[in-house]
């Protein structure tokens, strides 16, 4: 179909005024910026139609129906004057009805209606046509204070990356509905509303990235970016329900439809929505992802970022919860890295394909061994490397060189393909002997589906009241402060040996 205007900006004036001498409006600013960027993004300038001369006490005249009429995609900018103007109000209804009239309100499931949000407002406030609608807030809210902070649209002199962001956010999405207008003109007998021409990569998998608090929105906000330029569709595409029970049913759902689900922890705990006694939206999402299971392929990853402070009891609790009882679901895994590894990790696990299953045959030959250390106990490791190896097993250590997604890789690639296990504790504290064993719970979760023919752990040097009292029934433990000593490895070698069925 063909349009007179491509977007028209509903706005209400006062929103445009300068609150300083010498400044420009809000509305005249992103007109102007949203004007420049979507030309660079299509290749050609954007039809856009915006009246500055309009005023409350106009009359909402037939040429301005007539107009409303000729638009393809409406800008909405809500503020607290724009919910209790009645030109507003109009201008939205009369865009929803011309639209329904004219082909839908949606082209390829997307809405032709875009929700600015200037200045907070709440949701259950916000107009019945946008209801459900994700929004680009131009602002940030503190769930703790209960205030909210609109973001600088200036550049002098601290420009505001937050605005910038989230006007990029706006014009990529008006770029993609504006290309599926125009392609539409050139596939008349396809409906608007069809969900064919989608702009989505076949291939690329669905991802639910839940919802999360405001502290980390903005990393939110980055992952969704690169994942839709990857042409990944990205859940939920609308606003989460209010209430739970609706919460759960809408998220079961997206979380059907996706293959990954990406989940940010930060250090506040969130909304508690409506008929929730004490879970928030971010745990509550988290539990779903586990009840949704191993079918189809689908996995789940838990981030925090790296020094992670939690700010109350509740979302302390949360965390450690995570930390110290994080059981592998079909893939899942629970990351403390820097927002770009987890980006990577990200893409690394879209881009996988179902492995073979390791196997071990009569001709298989030497058997893969992998010795895992840490860092500093990578000297102390070397006569037992040199003894197995003499034995004739084919050891790996683990990598040490390389950024932290590249190491997590080859980490989970040798876990996966070893036929047996060794992890060596001498420097290494503690906590990374613990964090060790419970990735060997997570064996079946990264694609594993065979069992280990023997795991160990071999503690050395230097000898510790917490090593001494250190025991698992999961493993064999091998324990030895002095020199290495082979008798003391007769017994994993030996499991080693009869599960291979005595062939060593």
């Amino acid at each position: 179909m063909e349009y007179e205007y491509e977007i028209f900006i509903s706005y209400a004036h006062i929103d445009n005024e300068p609150l300083a001498e010498g400044q420009r409006g809000w509305v005249q600013l992103l007109d102007e910026r949203l004007r420049k960027r979507l030309a660079q993004l299509l290749g050609d300038p954007p039809k856009i139609w915006r009246d500055p001369k309009l005023q409350g006490n106009d009359e909402f005249s037939e040429i301005l129906v007539h107009k409303i009429s000729n638009v393809a995609l409406l800008v909405s900018i809500l503020s607290p004057r724009y919910l209790k103007s009645e030109w507003c109000v109009r201008e939205l209804d009369e865009f929803c009805r011309q639209a329904a009239l004219k082909g839908g309100l949606t082209v390829a499931g997307k809405s032709r209606v875009f929700k600015v949000v200037k200045t907070f407002t709440s949701r259950d406030g916000h107009p019945r046509q946008v209801q459900g609608l994700l929004g680009y807030e131009f602002y940030e809210y503190d769930e703790v204070s209960g205030r909210a902070r609109e973001f600088s649209p200036e550049i002098d002199p601290n420009r505001d990356a937050r605005y910038w962001e989230k006007l990029e956010d706006l014009a990529w999405d008006i770029k993609l509905q504006i290309e599926r207008l125009r392609g539409s003109e050139d596939e008349p007998a396809a409906p608007l509303d069809s969900e064919e021409s989608l702009p989505i990569n076949s291939s690329a998998a669905a991802i639910y990235l839940a919802e999360t608090t405001y502290d980390l929105s903005g990393q939110r906000d980055k992952i969704k970016r690169e994942l839709q330029q990857r042409g990944h569709q990205v859940l939920p595409d609308k606003e989460l329900p209010l209430r739970a029970p609706a919460i759960q049913e809408a998220v079961r759902d997206y979380l059907k439809r996706s293959r990954l689900s990406v989940h940010l922890v930060g250090e506040n705990y969130g909304i508690i929505p409506e008929m929730e006694v004490e879970r928030s939206v971010v745990r509550l999402q988290q539990e779903l992802a586990i009840e949704r299971g191993d079918d189809a392929g689908f996995s789940r990853l838990i981030w925090m970022p790296p020094g992670l402070q939690p700010k109350d009891e509740r979302q302390q609790k949360f965390v450690a919860d995570l930390q110290n009882s994080f059981m592998s679901h079909n893939g899942s895994e629970l990351l403390q890295v820097k927002l770009e590894d987890l980006k990577t990790i990200i893409q690394t696990r879209l881009a996988q394909k179902p492995k073979p299953t390791p196997f071990v045959s009569e001709d298989a030959g030497a058997a893969r061994l992998y010795l895992i250390c840490d860092q500093q106990d990578i000297d102390a490791v070397k006569p037992l490397h040199d003894y197995l190896f003499d034995q004739g097993y084919e050891v790996t250590l683990p990598l040490l060189d390389g950024s932290e997604a590249e190491v997590l890789q080859d980490h989970k690639e040798n876990l996966l393909l070893c036929d047996a296990l060794l992890i060596f504790q001498g420097r290494a504290s503690e906590g990374w002997l613990r964090m060790k064993l419970r990735e060997l719970l997570k064996l079946p979760g990264y694609g594993r589906t065979t069992p280990l023919l023997a795991k160990a752990v071999y503690i050395g040097s230097p000898e510790s009241p917490t090593k001494e009292r250190f025991k698992t029934l999961d493993t064999l433990v091998v324990k030895n402060y002095g020199d290495f000593n082979p008798v003391s490895f007769e017994p994993f070698l030996a499991r080693i040996s009869q599960a291979q069925g005595g062939s060593r």
